[in-house]
């Protein structure tokens, strides 16, 4: 049940909260006690067998998981003011993915609550991937819908934040931190984004916890012989 933005812009605790808090900061602070306990920490790698479906679509939500909201450009003045547009370009630029950001997740099969991660390994490979199939004109909306006129047209991994183009977008995001940048041809979407009610992106896709695939990797020969060895070893110290 963790801090959660209201459609006034007010923040409240848990879905069935009061928008009280100005900020999700104010809110956590309010709730130190739940954020203070033991929660797990998992972190999500792709699949070698799964890998077509590492990143399958690109959704556009009003809450997104990463916490960032993206910056569109528009022919309005309350876009970026440093942005010279002449007509209205339906163009949004947004992380997709920030390595080492830790997302709140809930499991009501287990009534868990935890959070995922992504290395800069995986949040790298995730972007090779979703190119790679051609997965860059597949979109959704608020994660159930697959909607059109919307297609990627830029992707690209931060390598040094500081000379990073995102930054004349705004952002001050880490190294590691795939964007992109996307064409949206659609009117419902863009008038959504427009007025608010679409605020960033949060990725579809099939991950596996690592440390459930290691527990069922297949140990190779070297790793079956290394093994023995070292049972051989201490059966001869005894």
């Amino acid at each position: 049940m963790p801090c959660e933005e209201c459609e006034n812009g007010k923040v409240k605790w848990g879905s069935t909260g009061k928008c009280e808090y100005d900020s999700i900061a104010e809110c956590e602070a309010a709730n130190k006690d739940y954020y203070e306990k033991t929660t797990s920490i998992v972190e999500l790698v792709i699949d070698d067998d799964s890998q077509e479906l590492a990143i399958d679509a690109i959704s556009l939500v009003a809450s997104p998981a990463i916490e960032q909201d993206f910056v569109y450009f528009g022919k309005e003045k309350n876009n970026l003011t440093f942005a010279k547009v002449d007509e209205e370009q339906k163009r949004i630029v947004s992380p997709a993915l920030i390595p080492n950001k830790q997302i709140f997740r809930y499991n009501p099969n287990t009534d868990s609550e935890y959070y995922v991660y992504f290395s800069p390994e995986t949040v790298r490979k995730a972007a090779e991937l979703y190119l790679k199939h051609n997965n860059h004109h597949k979109a959704t909306y608020e994660h159930q819908d697959r909607v059109s006129g919307v297609l990627t047209t830029e992707s690209w991994i931060i390598e040094d934040p500081k000379m990073d183009k995102s930054r004349l977008f705004g952002y001050d995001l880490p190294k590691g931190t795939w964007m992109v940048s996307m064409k949206i041809n659609n009117d419902e979407l863009w008038n959504k984004i427009k007025d608010g009610e679409l605020k960033g992106l949060s990725i579809e896709g099939y991950f596996t916890d690592k440390m459930e695939k290691m527990s069922e990797k297949t140990p190779t020969n070297e790793e079956i012989l290394s093994a023995l060895n070292e049972i051989i070893r201490e059966n001869q110290t005894k």
